[in-house]
């Protein structure tokens, strides 16, 4: 059957307890990095809209202690397509061997992550961490012993406060108050938390305080500041703010788009940018990255946005 034409379910009548689906109009094209789709299954939430061989119900896991890369298949050597954070939400959907595919919670990014990367075991998580790197103590006292260390983007479930009010206890230990921002009250200025990166590797697939990329970073500080942003720079471009006019000028906290690349303005003429020519985030002027282009690219800047 042509893929465009309308698909009915002409088996048999389900046995008890089974639910059919059926798939009827033409099949709607999908961004496969954030569609949940393979040739094999799909994500339940799909039924009815695309067709599958199988739907599958999505498990909820997290990832544990540390950053792990999602990669286009489940291989060590696969392309890394993004990046997941400690305590972020992984909806696992199928496994194989080491690897687990399914799609990150936040974002809906579809890809393969290691299994040992993951638990089902962790708290829901309160809070965020929203500075470039937070250091975790065995008690609530800076002289102890550090015993682990998150960084910005990673969530934490908060256990408790101590007595003093300084420290929020967490499942490793003992963090700074000022180092977590609750999941309901994300209120961080973006462009402040953007600078806080500078110095920070480039990372492709990168976004969380240790390394990241181009949209990484924009994905992550549009985060702390409450806006839900989608993991490429292509998708936030056309997801992200108004659209600025030809005579208004740019002001702090705007997002330049270029093709396959973003970053935020720290000011009318600065853009903070994970980039690859610098292999870090750095703070430099707009003039200059527009500069760095060749002459044969016809548009630079394809759009310039305000978030509301």
């Amino acid at each position: 059957m042509d893929a465009g034409s309308a698909l009915q379910d002409s088996s048999d009548a389900p046995a008890a307890g089974q639910q059919r689906f059926v798939l009827s109009g033409p099949v709607a094209d999908y961004d496969p990095r954030v569609t949940a789709i393979r040739g094999d299954l799909a994500d339940i939430a799909l039924a009815g809209k695309f067709f599958a061989p199988h739907y599958v119900a999505p498990q909820l896991h997290r990832v544990g202690d540390a950053a792990t890369m999602l990669r286009k298949a489940g291989s060590a050597d696969a392309e890394a397509v993004s990046q997941l954070q400690p305590g972020e939400g992984f909806a696992l959907l199928d496994s194989a061997g080491d690897w687990g595919w399914g799609y990150g919670v936040h974002d809906g990014y579809c890809g393969y992550v290691r299994l040992d990367a993951l638990t089902r075991d962790a708290a829901e998580p309160t809070h965020v961490v929203h500075v470039r790197r937070a250091l975790v103590f065995a008690e609530s006292s800076i002289k102890t012993p550090m015993v682990a260390s998150l960084p910005m983007g990673a969530r934490v479930a908060v256990l408790g406060t101590s007595e003093c009010g300084k420290f929020l206890q967490v499942e490793a230990g003992w963090m700074s108050v000022r180092h977590a921002i609750g999941l309901d009250a994300l209120t961080c200025d973006p462009v402040d938390r953007a600078q806080q990166l500078v110095g920070a590797p480039y990372l492709w697939g990168g976004r969380g305080g240790d390394a990241l990329d181009c949209s990484g970073l924009v994905q992550l500080v549009l985060m702390l500041a409450g806006h839900a942003a989608p993991r490429d720079s292509d998708q936030q471009m056309a997801a992200l703010g108004r659209a600025l006019g030809d005579d208004e000028p740019l002001t702090r906290g705007d997002l330049v788009f270029f093709p396959g690349h973003v970053g935020i303005m720290a000011d009318a003429e600065t853009l903070v940018h994970a980039n690859a020519f610098w292999m870090q985030v750095v703070a430099e002027p707009l003039a200059d990255v527009i500069a760095r282009f060749p002459e044969t690219t016809p548009q630079p800047v394809l759009a310039r946005k305000r978030i509301g």
